[in-house]
């Protein structure tokens, strides 16, 4: 059931403490950590704590926390310092966008040129 634990969900795992994480923040509604295979000097996932599959799934159900999320990513590149000099936050939904994890989540990425194309 969408926003129920998932007990074969990593990050759901990751929200109920059972699997470590460098946690930078949290809110009500959302965790952030960092990710273990960073793309960018910055480099942080914020989720929300509720499970849904992608960000549209979340968007849909629950728009206030996908706002949450989105907050939270600003949040996050104030603290990691990259609000000036410019931050990236990517939804990848579905395998063929690169998601890997079935849990809605934004990645913040920063603190080296962004061009776009990316890749």
């Amino acid at each position: 059931m969408a926003g129920e634990p998932q007990s074969d969900c990593l990050f759901c795992k990751i929200v109920a403490g059972e699997v470590p994480a460098t946690i930078v923040r949290e809110s009500e509604t959302t965790v952030a950590f960092r990710d273990i295979n960073p793309q960018a000097p910055t480099h942080v996932l914020v989720i929300p704590k509720a499970h849904h599959a992608d960000a549209a799934a979340l968007a849909a159900a629950e728009p206030g926390i996908a706002a949450d999320v989105l907050r939270e990513a600003g949040e996050i590149a104030a603290q990691e310092n990259v609000r000036g000099s410019g931050y990236r936050v990517v939804f990848n939904t579905g395998s063929g966008a690169g998601q890997t994890v079935f849990h809605a989540h934004a990645h913040v990425l920063g603190g080296r040129g962004l061009e776009w194309p990316p890749g």
